[in-house]
């Protein structure tokens, strides 16, 4: 298996490519608006419909390749991201294929990230890896996912604020990226064995029975949703409330509070891998404090009109999406039963993505209340997941 001890890298760097994909629309949200004229709740709308498209394929996809294998998920997912972009590229001048680009590149997210996920964790235990640790998997699943997470919307931005045709070329970098990584998806080997007898169909491995264990309930369900939920705030929400304190950079800061946010993110991650203990909460209490602590600080960004205090924020969110990440991942590791460590990586996918429709619901709640006062309702619900992880401390036993 010598050959294959870093074949890990090349699973993850297709993460890398799809996580790019996937979010260098963040920091366009601005740029639509200034030139096709969308409103903020079209804007929010068009960042809500990826999830729409990834959390069934999140569900389905996790399953589908613990029953038919990695390959026969990952492979056409990863190929349909290009088509995703493409799609999007089009939709420079049309808001229903806008539409169309971001379901597509949701959808292709959420095969690519549960059987990713755990295919880069089959790759790092031996024979594949002899030197990788119990948690380097997650680790290595969630530093790809987060970089191209972050890098996506830089470059999108940048191109965007400075470059021609912004709604188009801004989106040249993603299919570069994509040439790069996918050759070497074709060398990485299969990690689910075949066999004769498939095992339970695949309606049956939708019900994935490790859901519904006390840890995971007590412990997983609470954070997950403020995985993306921190992040999507910091990168979707924050840069408009500070807006007409940024005209001229407006679309540059968008992704440079992407790229803090998830930079950020990945920094930690190390640091979360170290904090997290198997017969501990504390990694779930570290991230749910981060993002309270990142919420109030936004609340207050909000109230100030100071891009600076955008920035402040937007480093504890990030931090706090970085330990929720590892830390959910870890539990899921911990948790799955042979056989469902995909499908359960994709219930918790989900779940992290519900935190998605976060910006849609302050985008329309804005028109009642301002964005102070729902940034501080966030704050008081993350002290809410706060104190249900305490609550069922005593039933979190580890599996």
């Amino acid at each position: 298996m010598g050959d294959d001890r870093r074949s890990w890298l090349a699973v993850a760097a297709v993460m890398f490519g799809v996580g790019w994909g996937a979010n260098q629309f963040t920091s366009l949200l601005i740029s639509y608006h200034q030139h096709q004229g969308l409103t903020l709740s079209v804007d929010e709308a068009l960042f809500g419909i990826y999830a729409l498209g990834l959390i069934p394929a999140l569900l389905v996809g996790g399953p589908a390749s613990d029953r038919w294998g990695r390959r026969r998920v990952v492979r056409p997912a990863a190929l349909l991201s290009v088509v995703a972009t493409v799609v999007l590229m089009g939709g420079a001048h049309s808001t229903p294929l806008l539409f169309a680009g971001r379901f597509l590149a949701g959808t292709v997210s959420g095969a690519v990230f549960a059987a990713g996920t755990a295919w880069v964790k089959e790759l790092s235990v031996p024979p594949f890896d002899l030197a990788a640790g119990e948690q380097s998997g997650a680790r290595r699943a969630a530093v790809g996912l987060s970089a191209g997470f972050g890098l996506g919307p830089l470059a999108a931005g940048l191109i965007a604020q400075w470059g021609p045709a912004p709604l188009v070329v801004s989106y040249l970098p993603h299919l570069a990226v994509m040439a790069l990584v996918l050759p070497g998806l074709w060398r990485v080997p299969e990690t689910v064995p075949p066999r004769a007898d498939l095992g339970p169909g695949l309606a049956a491995r939708l019900r994935v029975p490790a859901a519904t264990h006390a840890r995971f309930m007590s412990v997983v369900v609470p954070v997950a949703p403020w995985v993306f939920g921190s992040a999507s705030v910091s990168f979707a929400v924050l840069p408009s409330v500070v807006s007409e304190r940024t005209r001229g950079f407006g679309i540059a800061f968008a992704g440079l509070i992407a790229v803090l946010t998830l930079g950020v993110g990945v920094a930690v991650q190390p640091v979360a891998r170290r904090f997290d203990r198997v017969d501990s909460l504390r990694g779930a209490f570290a991230g749910l404090t981060l993002v309270t602590g990142g919420m109030a600080v936004a609340a207050m960004a909000a109230e100030l009109n100071n891009p600076l205090v955008v920035v402040a924020a937007s480093a504890m969110l990030g931090a706090g999406y970085g330990f929720c990440l590892v830390g959910g991942l870890l539990e899921v590791q911990r948790i799955a039963a042979p056989g469902e460590l995909a499908g359960l990586s994709a219930v918790f996918y989900a779940l992290s993505y519900v935190g998605f429709a976060l910006p849609i619901a302050l985008a329309e709640l804005a028109h009642f209340t301002s964005f102070t006062v729902l940034l501080l309702g966030l704050t008081g619900l993350a002290i809410g997941s706060l104190v249900v992880v305490a609550a069922g401390a005593t039933r979190a036993q580890p599996p």
